[in-house]
C-alpha cells in the first residue's frame, strides 16, 4: 500500500488537530507536516513535497490564494485542496484559477474530506454537489457578461467526447489509450486537439465545460 503524504495548513490548531485525526484514520495516510500561516505552508511544501496540501483560504502572512499560486508553481506534483468556511462563487473561482484542484467546505469535511483527498491523489478534481453547481453558475454568468458564445458538445466529435469523459475521471493518456483501443500518441493528440478547440488550459476548465454540457454529471 503506497503512503499518501499530506500537509495541513490552517491557522486554527483545533482544526488542524481534527483534520489530522480524520486523515490518519485511513490506512497508509500520513500527515507529514502542519502549517499555521500561508508562508509557512509554502515553505513546508517545498521541504516535504507532500502529495496533497489541505489549505485554508484565510491565513496570516500569506493568504490561501497566493499560497496556492506559489505551491502550484514550485511543487507542481502537489495537489491543492481548499478546506474553508467561505461558500463564495468569487473566492472559489479565484482559487481554481490559481490552480487548486478541489474545494470542500469545513461544514462538509466529516463526510467529504477523505473522498476529496482520494480523488486528488488520483489526479481527479473534487467538489461537492453544492460547489459544482456554484462553479457552473459562475461559468455561465461570466460567459453571459462577456458576451461569449456558449460552447456546445457539437464542437467535439464522439471520440473527443469519450476522451473528455476519461480526462475528467482523472485517466492518464496511457489509460485513455487502453480504454478506447487507440495508441498513446493518438490519445495525446486527441487531448491536445480538445484543449485547443475549446480554448481551455487546465483540467479544471475542462470539468466546467463537461458539467455545463452534461458530458459528466456533477
Amino acid at each position: 500500500m503506497s503512503t499518501v503524504r499530506i500537509l495541513i495548513a490552517d491557522d486554527h490548531e483545533v482544526v488542524r488537530r481534527g483534520v489530522r485525526t480524520l486523515l490518519e484514520s485511513q490506512p497508509g495516510w500520513v500527515v507529514s507536516g502542519e502549517a499555521a500561516t500561508g508562508r509557512e505552508a509554502t515553505e513546508k511544501v517545498t521541504q516535504l513535497k507532500p502529495d496533497v496540501v489541505i489549505l485554508d483560504i484565510s491565513m496570516p502572512d500569506l493568504n490561501g490564494l497566493e499560497a496556492t499560486r506559489h505551491i502550484v508553481r514550485n511543487s507542481p506534483k502537489t495537489k491543492v485542496l481548499l478546506l474553508t468556511i467561505h461558500e463564495s462563487e468569487r473566492v472559489m473561482a479565484e482559487m481554481l484559477e490559481a490552480g487548486a484542484l478541489g474545494y470542500v467546505l469545513k461544514s462538509d469535511a466529516a463526510e467529504s474530506l477523505v473522498a476529496a483527498v482520494r480523488a486528488l491523489r488520483q489526479g481527479k478534481p473534487f467538489f461537492t454537489c453544492r460547489m459544482s453547481e456554484m462553479v457552473l453558475k459562475g461559468y455561465l454568468k461570466r460567459g453571459t457578461r462577456n458576451g461569449e458564445v456558449a460552447m456546445t458538445p457539437r464542437d467535439l466529435s464522439p471520440r473527443e467526447r469519450a476522451v473528455v469523459q476519461l480526462l475528467v475521471e482523472g485517466k492518464r493518456n496511457k489509460e485513455i489509450a487502453s480504454a478506447l483501443g487507440i495508441s498513446v500518441r493518438t490519445a495525446e493528440s486527441h487531448r491536445a486537439n480538445i484543449m485547443r478547440k475549446l480554448e481551455l488550459h487546465s483540467v479544471t476548465e475542462l470539468v466546467r465545460y463537461a458539467i455545463h454540457n452534461k458530458i459528466v454529471e456533477p
